[in-house]
């Protein structure tokens, strides 16, 4: 994947378009939700329903919801291979 983009820090769409990730490996070892929307261009609302389904590789600790970068890869190239469920 090539751009990977800032998580959104207010309201719009505008701020999804900023970018600063240019690689799955820049991306920190846990993300956070709103991350989490940013690299999959999609609203926090939606992420959090994300990591709310079966199947997502999300973990609490604490109050946060964070979510491995590996995983999230892992789960990306399995979604995207057709091996859905």
């Amino acid at each position: 994947m090539n751009t990977i983009i800032n998580p959104p820090t207010g309201g719009g769409k505008d701020n999804m378009k900023n970018c600063k990730y240019n690689s799955f490996e820049e991306l920190p070892l846990m993300l956070s939700v709103p991350e989490v929307a940013a690299v999959l261009s999609i609203s926090r609302a939606g992420a959090y329903e994300l990591v709310k389904e079966r199947g997502f590789p999300s973990l609490t600790i604490g109050s946060r919801i964070l979510v491995p970068r590996d995983k999230l890869i892992a789960w990306i190239d399995e979604k995207s291979s057709g091996n859905a469920e």
